[in-house]
């Protein structure tokens, strides 16, 4: 890499230690409807904590309303009530936490989340109940667990409408102990499968939705545990074909979910997103846009603006990580080798230990108009592997607006799964 774009890069870069070292980037941000910070994997230590950090900040200085994750709907929604301290809520927040079942459930099962936490609901207490803080899950693959949220409420709130989602439960029910792939394999014989009774579901949910009595909250999360089946049946069938456009769907199902949040909470406001790089990071700018991939990135700046929209990634270049070596795997700490040669992480090696870019200072920049190596690590990881894999070839200055970067990272602190073995580690607090 030419020395001169790193001396451009050294010129610009703000150091931090502490939150009031990134005073310009919350500067930048605190304005904006919607605010994505970024992972360059699941299993961080130093992303958690540091976009709790940024968040804080957004939350209690600049009126941001709401928290959306890379993460099913059903358990992020039982979190949220226990975060704005519902009276049917479960109290104990690693109970709440258990309810992360799917794999891998570890991502918001955890001790930094567990933090975030204790600090949303002593920030909630003085709140009234419409300005409370919530947190929400963006994710499409919760199909039975969505059901089952909807049959809970209609049970009690819609008896007819109770009986339309049984015809749902019953259409899915002989795919079940397999989740989507036995249903997604169904649709080869019957290409239709369970679609009609699920559209048929979501349409008397909101033909009704005006007249439930519960608390708006609820109906709203009833509301879009329908359209969560909708987009999971879809989801599930479109993968029986195989191809790309299952990414497509879960990404236009994660921006729908965030305008349908950014409505509930009124025409002010303003919420901040927490998944993935390679869905933060907007995928025109990557090799993705080859394959006809976009992502909730570069959705969220063509429908809501550009200027209305930040999006942060976060990296770093060596260090460990929760992870699996295959899906369904047990979690474990991994090492993260030194970034590739050449890579983003590499030049960022270069640049210093712990820092942010605003890449609106650099974007002239003839080099960094060139796609560059990027590390992206996800829930399975093969670090021996990672030569010849896990880096997307980016234009990062266009990708992004702006960048943390870490040298060294340490893997995130899983929550046992026995709610009674589980303990407070060593290094708790983290400093949220």
């Amino acid at each position: 890499m030419k020395n001169s774009l790193l001396k451009t890069l050294q010129e610009q870069i703000e150091n931090f230690t502490d939150i009031q070292d990134l005073e310009p980037l919350i500067t930048s941000l605190k304005d904006k409807k919607v605010v994505m910070l970024g992972e360059a994997s699941h299993g961080t230590h130093e992303y958690y904590i540091w976009r709790a950090k940024i968040s804080k900040i957004l939350i209690e200085e600049h009126g941001f309303n709401f928290i959306a994750v890379e993460g099913d709907w059903p358990p992020c929604y039982q979190l949220n009530r226990h975060i704005k301290k519902y009276e049917d809520a479960t109290k104990n927040t690693c109970q709440v936490l258990q309810e992360f079942k799917r794999l891998p459930s570890w991502i918001w099962a955890n001790w930094e989340v567990h933090e975030w936490v204790q600090w949303l609901k002593k920030h909630n207490k003085n709140q009234a109940p419409d300005n409370r803080v919530g947190w929400y899950g963006l994710d499409v693959y919760s199909l039975w667990e969505s059901l089952e949220a909807i049959m809970e409420y209609l049970k009690k709130e819609d008896p007819q409408a109770f009986q339309t989602a049984k015809e749902v439960v019953r259409c899915f029910e002989p795919y079940r102990e397999k989740d989507g792939e036995s249903y997604a394999f169904s649709t080869k014989l019957v290409p239709d499968g369970c679609q009609r009774e699920v559209n048929q579901m979501l349409v008397e949910i909101r033909n009704k939705y005006a007249s439930y009595n519960s608390d708006k909250e609820h109906a709203f999360s009833t509301e879009q545990n329908a359209i969560v089946a909708k987009h999971a049946e879809e989801y599930y069938r479109v993968m029986a074909s195989g191809g790309a456009a299952t990414w497509n769907i879960r990404d236009r199902h994660m921006m729908d979910t965030l305008n349908r949040l950014l409505d509930f909470h009124g025409k002010d406001a303003k919420g901040i997103v927490w998944a993935h790089n390679t869905h933060v990071g907007d995928a025109s700018y990557t090799d993705m846009a080859k394959q006809g991939l976009y992502n909730i990135g570069e959705l969220a700046r063509k429908q809501l603006g550009k200027e209305e929209v930040a999006l942060i990634g976060f990296g770093s270049y060596e260090g460990t990580v929760l992870a699996g070596n295959e899906w369904g795997a047990k979690v474990e700490k991994m090492t993260v080798p030194k970034g590739r040669e050449n890579s983003w992480e590499s030049i960022c090696n270069n640049l210093g230990d712990q820092f942010y870019l605003d890449f609106g200072k650099v974007a002239t920049n003839n080099e960094l108009q060139k796609k560059i190596p990027h590390r992206a690590i996800g829930v399975v990881y093969k670090p021996e592997y990672e030569q010849y894999s896990n880096y997307v070839a980016t234009n990062i200055s266009k990708r992004y607006d702006g960048f943390l970067f870490f040298n060294q990272t340490k893997a995130l602190h899983a929550i046992d799964n026995n709610v009674e073995r589980s303990k407070t580690p060593e290094t708790y607090p983290f400093g949220v």
